[in-house]
């Protein structure tokens, strides 16, 4: 149980991602609080599988660009489960392609404000209440390569997450360490919506690994990075993408 006695906060817990992490982590032991924003359904679904495998776990709506709901989650948190070691900053999104020249301010604020405000908010508010233990965010290929066509905003995004990983690594150490991931074609809700069919079966082709991530994949790392296993890494993006990009 390599988490066992910890308390873990994840956001976006209630589907695809954020879900396969707050499940794991508790399998190894960790508390779990699990934020979602409106997919309440699989949030309370998360906090069941964990239950029932006899873990602790409860979940909690909120907007994560609003510091009084942020401050609300890291409080319940404190109050339910005596503190905070692990945050996974895992919520996030593309919301729409859109071009530049077709992208209004407010598209771009917005993609802005879900990816790296939320970061710095959850951020903040957990550090007021951690004296050691990791933070991991998600970020992505994007980060990297740019993104497919009219992601420049949620690629902007990912990029600022990848520095502030860097950024954070070295203010907060050496009790805390923060590392990211840089997912690339995971199977998950983001992609149905946002990935032609096309566009996933190329990848599939063209991947070293010939296939498309697992949300288990994604977890297991994070699991990783949350735990003592990782303990003389920091400030790290580490990639996750089946051989499609290598740093």
């Amino acid at each position: 149980m390599k988490l066992e006695g910890r308390t873990a906060i994840v956001t976006g817990g209630g589907r695809d991602i954020g879900r396969a992490v707050a499940v794991k982590l508790a399998s190894e032991g960790a508390q779990v609080a699990v934020n979602y924003y409106s997919s309440s359904t699989g949030a309370e679904e998360t906090v069941a599988v964990i239950e029932t495998a006899g873990g602790k776990a409860f979940a909690m709506q909120g907007d994560l660009n609003k510091k009084a709901d942020v401050d609300a989650l890291v409080s319940h948190t404190v109050e339910t489960f005596g503190g905070v070691d692990i945050l996974v900053n895992n919520a996030g999104g593309l919301i729409a392609r859109k071009t530049i020249s077709d992208m209004p301010l407010e598209h771009w604020e917005a993609v802005m404000s879900l990816n790296l405000t939320s970061t710095f908010l959850m951020t903040q508010a957990c550090l007021a209440k951690m004296t050691s233990g990791a933070i991991v965010n998600l970020a992505s290929q994007a980060g990297r390569d740019g993104g497919g066509p009219g992601a420049v905003a949620y690629a902007t995004a990912k990029g600022a997450v990848m520095t502030m990983t860097r950024a954070l690594a070295k203010e907060v150490g050496p009790k805390i360490r923060v590392n990211a991931l840089c997912p690339g074609m995971i199977d998950t809700e983001f992609h149905n919506v946002h990935t032609p069919d096309a566009g996933r079966r190329g990848f599939e082709a063209n991947a070293p690994l010939k296939r498309q991530g697992h949300v288990e994949d994604a977890a297991k790392l994070v699991l990783f990075l949350a735990s003592d296993d990782s303990a003389f890494i920091t400030g790290a993006n580490i990639d996750i993408n089946g051989g499609m990009l290598f740093s």
